[in-house]
This record gives structure tokens, sequence and C-alpha cells, in this order.
């Protein structure tokens, strides 16, 4: 049989009750006159002199009414009790900040930080303290961890975000610096090779000064490792666009000709069937805000609508096209209604690359793949890894047109090519009827 409590101790405290006590507090602390609420803390203290919620709750209070040099004694004693508590060091670096004892403030946030190396409040004033010490650049470290963890986690208490807000600042100011730095320091090398090629290096500049994202090839169906994920492929590496962007007046007249006469064949982009998750595509499924003019569907022509575009239909047979049988290519007029904007999206393959040639282009039309925003110009083309994230806006009063086909990405090999067709094939027999949808949309 256990000994009854000595005379004059408190009987063990639950831990329910101890939480009672703890919001208690807070609650007080809130509402009441300082002097209500530092009777009730006492016998709180009194009735749990060891429980690290209370002694928490209590340390709180002290330090808000300006008691530090006690919130402290009480953080320090709770950290005795369960020094695994994010909260409690966070707390105790709180009260030493307030008295002064910086080397105990950071002590207490390195202790926060080993058990979460993502807590944002704790890179925030960790960060903060950084820069009482004039060590802005580390600081400017900090901050990010605070922002990239704040963004990576779910709603932000509002308490944190004029800290956020600040930390921001910092940021960018420390990018500024830097980006002034680096242009003194690498400009003359960068004269030095006026004449080459330096749009990769460019890139790898810009993210290091948090200019631009990083964003990797994210496909539906197949992905071919190994490929770079680049938003935009240069210009210049496809010389037979000169051919296309030649005949977009006659690839134009052809677009606006069904466009008036056979409006029926344009069908919705988004056609997904009852049942399927819609995530962000709900608004659009079966919608004709987005509706798409099919010359080349699944590898196979369209007859009737390419005998309606007979100079469309020529120019698309002298390019080099993805071609696997039954699959691809895809060739559409992609007609996007006023006031329609599509959301950010992936398409099915890296192992094919997207061409877009602008047809009808109103003001205040934009299209992004990963970190690069680019607005259409009439017959000027590009060619793009769909399988980035991208989306598209159309906020004028007309419509806008363009040309869309599917080419082979440019960095696979003969073989390659070769191999990634009879696997797609090989997909398509397995499954049979139930294939998955593996064409260019």
């Amino acid at each position: 049989m256990s000994a009854p409590p000595q005379s004059g101790s408190p009987a063990p405290l639950g831990e329910m009750e101890a939480r009672s006590l703890a919001e208690a507090i807070e609650k007080a602390s809130r509402g009441q006159p300082p002097e209500a609420t530092l009777k009730l803390l006492e016998m709180a203290l009194a009735r749990a002199p060891e429980h690290p919620v209370v002694l928490n709750s209590a340390a709180g209070h002290l330090l808000r009414t300006g008691n530090a040099a006690r919130a402290r004694e009480l953080c320090e004693r709770a950290l005795r009790v369960d020094a695994n508590s994010k909260v409690l060091w966070i707390n105790l670096a709180g009260a030493c900040r307030v008295i002064g004892d910086m080397a105990a403030e950071m002590d207490a946030l390195d202790k926060a930080l080993a058990l979460d190396p993502r807590y944002v409040l704790a890179l925030l004033q960790k960060g903060e303290a950084l820069q009482r010490l004039g060590r802005t650049k580390s600081a400017a470290i900090l901050y990010e961890g605070a922002l990239a963890s704040a963004a990576r986690g779910g709603p932000i208490p509002p308490q944190l975000a004029p800290a956020l807000t600040r930390a921001r600042e910092v940021v960018l100011a420390g990018h500024r610096d830097m980006e002034a730095f680096f242009e003194a320091e690498v400009g003359p090398a960068l004269s030095r090779y006026a004449g080459t090629d330096q749009h990769r290096f460019e890139a790898c500049r810009d993210i290091l000064l948090g200019k631009r994202r990083t964003y990797v090839s994210e496909p539906k169906s197949l992905l071919f490792p190994y490929l770079p994920a680049i938003e935009f492929f240069r210009r210049e590496d496809f010389p037979w666009l000169d051919i296309l962007e030649a005949a977009t007046a006659d690839i134009c007249a052809e677009a606006l000709e069904v466009l008036a006469r056979d409006r029926p064949g344009f069908r919705p982009y988004v056609d997904f069937p009852p049942g399927t998750p819609l995530e962000n595509w709900g608004p659009l499924n079966h919608s004709t805000d987005w509706t798409t003019y099919s010359l080349l569907h699944d590898g196979l022509p369209v007859a009737d609508h390419i005998a309606r575009c007979p100079r469309t239909a020529a120019i698309l047979e002298r390019l080099p096209l993805c071609d696997v049988p039954g699959v691809a290519p895809g060739a559409y007029f992609s007609v996007l209604q006023p006031h329609t904007r599509l959301p950010a999206h992936t398409g099915t393959t890296n192992t094919r690359s997207i061409v877009h040639l602008p047809l009808v282009i109103p003001q205040n039309c934009g299209f992004r793949v990963g970190s690069q925003v680019r607005q259409w110009e009439t017959g000027k083309a590009w060619v793009f890894d769909d399988t980035i994230e991208h989306d598209a806006w159309n906020d004028s009063d007309q419509v806008r047109i363009i040309l869309i086909f599917d080419i082979w990405n440019p960095l696979l090999t003969a073989a390659e090519r070769d191999l990634v067709r009879t696997l797609t094939l090989a997909m398509g027999r397995y499954y049979g009827a139930e294939a998955p949808q593996l064409g260019s949309r």
C-alpha cells in the first residue's frame, strides 16, 4: 500500500486539472487586472509547482507583465521536467531576451531548433537576434528558412504575419545587395564571354538571388528521367519554325473560318466523365470557355476538319511532329474565351514537347511555364515542356486563338524516340480497352 501524502503537501495533480489551471491563467491574463491574475497564478503554482503546462502559462503572464526574471526561472523549472518542449525553449528565449542575456537566448533558440529545424517562430526569433548582433546576412538565411517553412505548413497565426513581412523585407534587401555585389564581381567574366549563350548561367544566378523558382517535370503518365526541365526551349534549336511562322496568315484565316462556320466542331478541352476527380478543373469541365478544333487526334487526321483547313494541314505535314501510332501527334486550334483563366497544370509525358503558334492574340493575355512568364505575339512560335507546371489567361474582351501541336522532346536521341514509341504502344496493348489517356492531352 502506498504511503499517504505528507501533511501540507498538495495531492498529485491530474493532467486535465493542470491544463484547466493553465487555461484559467491565460484567460485571466487576457481579461482581468494583473493583480487578480497574479493571485490566481500563485494559487496555481502552489497547487502544481512542477507541472510544465502550468509553469509555462504562468511564465507567459509574467513575461507579458514585465517580470522577465521570474518568467525565466519558471521556464527553466519546467524544462527540467520536459526538455523536449520547443514551446518552453522559445518562451525561455523570450525571457532571456528581455533580461538581456543574449547567450542564453541563443542557446534556448538553438535547443528549440534542434527539436524542430522548421519551427517558424524559432527561426524568426533567431533571425531577429542575429540582426541585433549585426549579422544581417546570417539573419537573412534564417528568415529564408522561416518563409519556406511557413509556405510548406498550414495557416499562419495572425500574430506572426508582421514578423514574416519583416523577414521577407530583409531577405529581399539581402538579395538586392547580393545582386549588386555579383554584378561587380562577375561582370568582367560575363563580358569576357559576351558572345556565348549565357541563358543557363543567368537562370542559375536568378535562382540563387531568389528571382526565379526551380521547377521540375511532373508528367501525369510517362516520365523519361535525366531530361533537363527546360521551360521554353531555345528558338534557334528549331529552324523549321520559320516554315510554320511564314504560314501564320493562312493558318489564321482557316482558324477564323472554321470558328465562324463550324462552331460545333469546337469541343470543350476539359471533358472528364462523371466520377473523375476534377481538382481545380471543375469550373471548366464541359465548358465552352476553352475549346479545341482538332486537326490531328491521337495520331490520326480528323478528316472533315482537315478538309476545311487544307493549308494548315499541308504545313503540318512538313513539320517533324511526334509520331506514335494511335497516340500522337495531336494538333488543334485552341480557343480561350474572354476573361478565362486556366489553372496550373502539367501534361502527360516529357518525351514530347509542345509548340504554340499564336494566331489571334488580344491584349491582356499571358502564359506561364514554371518561373517564366511570356506574352504571345501573333506569328511568333515557341516550344515548351508542358510537364512543367504552366497556366494561361485571357483577361481581354476578345477570343484568343493559337495552333498547338506536339513534337518529340528535342533532347531524345533517335534510338530513345523509337524505344519510347515501342514502350508507349506496349502500354496501350497491355491495357487494351482499359488504356489510360496517353495522347497529347
